[in-house]
């Protein structure tokens, strides 16, 4: 049942676990603006007041507009119910995979729900589960604020940084470092993928330059960088670092793969996710790299 409520009676306690994206609220101003707000706001309702799950661009944007009223539809009195009620219209409402992830975060933590009680409430397997409690646990804060308040692109993480956490061993507080010094910039995500290959595999210079904030500067390097006295090109240098680091992996998964302290249901579960998504490239790898292996060989 929809109705209408004060401004004044939202709790905001769960605001930061929705990602901001600015551009996106400008286009929900206009709209609004015009039209006013066509879709209710979601809570759950306790002790006289309104805690809100679902709509804190709408709240935001009426704020804007001194719209001090808004449509407003209860999720009940239970904040556990109303977060799993939100996930579960999570493919209807596109929460991103760490959207969810805060949600399961605090239904394990505050409300003590198990993994195996969430995966059964939301009709998720437990590596569904597993593997976004532990995408949080290995961000670390101040890169997930980072990238919650919309300074830094959850893709440029997903993508770029956190394959350098988990295939080349990169501490986490080089990718915090890192991170604070390009967050907030207005970066592309591809200017982003060109400072971080720099940062964590280029020289010494790169990385203070680019702390210092002097990112002008390092991006028009990387576009000047001349050929190697080897007679590499840039884009080269770079492959060829990425096979070595391939071959050197490819050994280490190999053997350890093959280790008895392999126990944990935990590790197990996230483990069969993660080979799953490898596995399913497997084949168009083998064939990419025997393809550059003979093409290599004909030179």
């Amino acid at each position: 049942m929809v109705e209408e409520a004060d401004l004044s009676t939202f709790d905001l306690r769960y605001e930061g676990y929705r990602m901001r994206n600015p551009a996106q609220e400008a286009r929900l101003l206009a709209s609004i603006t015009e039209r006013g707000i066509e879709e209710a706001l979601e809570g759950v309702d306790v002790e006289g007041r309104r805690i809100l799950l679902n709509g804190f661009k709408r709240y935001r944007c009426a704020r804007k507009l001194s719209l001090w009223t808004v449509p407003y539809a209860s999720l009940g009195d239970d904040t556990a119910a109303g977060i799993i009620a939100v996930l579960r219209a999570s493919n209807h409402r596109s929460l991103s995979i760490l959207e969810e992830a805060r949600f399961i975060e605090d239904l394990r933590s505050l409300h003590r729900l198990s993994v195996a009680a969430i995966a059964e409430t939301l009709s998720r397997s437990k590596a569904w589960v597993s593997m976004r409690l532990g995408l949080l646990a290995e961000m670390g804060e101040r890169i997930r604020e980072k990238i919650f308040s919309g300074a830094f692109p959850v893709y440029s993480y997903m993508y770029t940084l956190r394959p350098f956490i988990r295939m080349n061993g990169t501490e986490r507080q080089e990718v915090e470092a890192f991170t604070g010094a390009v967050a907030g910039k207005k970066l592309s995500v591809r200017e982003i993928e060109q400072l971080a290959h720099g940062y964590f595999r280029g020289p010494e210079w790169f990385r203070r330059e680019g702390e210092a904030g002097n990112l002008a500067l390092v991006l028009e390097r990387v576009k000047r960088v001349p050929d190697a006295p080897d007679g590499t090109n840039a884009f080269e240098r770079v492959l060829l670092g990425d096979l070595e680091i391939v071959g050197k992996y490819m050994r280490k998964t190999t053997a350890k793969s093959q280790d008895p302290r392999i126990q944990t249901r935990a590790f197990c579960a996230q483990a069969n996710l993660l080979l799953s998504g490898i596995l399913s490239r497997l084949g168009a790898f083998a064939q990419t790299m025997r393809s550059l292996h003979d093409r290599t060989a004909k030179a």
